[in-house]
């Protein structure tokens, strides 16, 4: 039975959210909520003064999936511009039309669809108009705290440098998905982190691309860590993808 109303339930709502004046509705709407949340929130800022000098000068900047809620509005503020990549999936159209009012441009696909234009559009942009580039880098649907290989690739066919950006908060609702994606309730404390540069090799290919990956995604995972150990929350699962986390959900059930 409950299988039989979940597929009426998303006839009924799939041509609904594909709508594109729906999606501009929920994404204003969704921008009003971050903004309040932000505006009403107390901030603590470790390193974005390091965002003023990225104004001119194109970098990478990534992030996991489930800390992108806030970075919008500090991308904003600092008055960087800069496009993001985003997933050709309903979600993903949605996110990016909540990006544009943030003033991110967006370019669609990911790392299992469209990955390789989307590296060259990337790429072609961030030489032609001098721009930087947001990149979720654990997939669209995971595996959770991974570093897919594409903001390398941007790196090293750019020369800007990588930036892991973060943010965490005293009074998080985590949503129920794979990444665990975290929104601030209102009038808490949000900490945000902007890690220093880090710099890919053009000539950096096979054993020694794969260990700066992993190098890179470690110091993401550690500022992360980091950062929600300062509010005592729990630990985030690593390697966790949509699939898998269904399956686990309709166990329990």
């Amino acid at each position: 039975m409950y299988k039989i109303l979940r597929k009426i339930w998303k006839k009924f709502w799939t041509p609904i959210l594909h709508n594109s004046i729906i999606q501009w509705t929920l994404a204003l709407i969704l921008a009003g909520i971050t903004w309040f949340i932000f505006l009403t929130s107390k901030h603590k800022f470790t390193n974005t003064n390091s965002l003023k000098k990225y104004r001119k000068n194109p970098v990478v900047f990534v992030f996991f999936h489930g800390r992108c809620a806030m970075l919008s509005p500090i991308i904003k503020s600092a008055k960087v511009k800069s496009y993001c990549v985003a997933s050709r999936h309903k979600d993903g159209r949605m996110m990016a039309r909540l990006q544009r009012l943030f003033g991110l441009r967006a370019i669609y696909g990911s790392t299992s669809d469209g990955a390789v234009a989307v590296l060259r559009e990337g790429v072609r942009i961030m030489r032609d108009k001098k721009v930087s580039m947001c990149v979720p880098v654990d997939g669209p649907s995971g595996p959770s705290l991974h570093l897919q290989d594409g903001a390398l690739y941007f790196a090293r066919m750019t020369g800007a440098p990588i930036v892991p950006c973060c943010f965490s908060c005293s009074r998080p609702i985590y949503m129920d998905r794979w990444d665990k994606f975290m929104i601030p309730k209102l009038f808490g404390s949000i900490s945000v982190n902007i890690g220093e540069p880090i710099y890919v090799d053009s000539k950096l290919h096979g054993e020694e691309f794969e260990k700066k990956r992993i190098e890179i995604e470690e110091i993401m995972i550690e500022q992360l860590r980091r950062m929600d150990q300062e509010f005592n929350l729990p630990e985030i699962p690593r390697n966790l993808n949509a699939t898998d986390y269904k399956k686990q959900r309709r166990a329990k059930k």
